[in-house]
């Protein structure tokens, strides 16, 4: 797998995450670990985190052969 491929699939990765944690915060859905409920403000982080990483993954595949 070349350099660019694997930019590419792994920008798409991180939009597919980052879309499912939009839409768990638009449709308020829960998130329970073990006993722990997930708290929507993790979903807004991981939305923010994700957008970024995909914006780097996609620019960068732009630049490379």
């Amino acid at each position: 797998m070349n350099e660019k491929l694997y930019l590419i699939i792994s920008g798409v990765i991180f939009a597919i995450i980052g879309l499912l944690h939009l839409l768990r915060i638009l449709f308020q859905w829960p998130a329970i670990v073990g006993i722990w409920s997930v708290p929507l403000v993790v979903s807004i982080l991981a939305v923010i985190a994700a957008g970024i990483l995909t914006f780097w993954a996609f620019r960068l595949s732009k630049t490379v052969a």
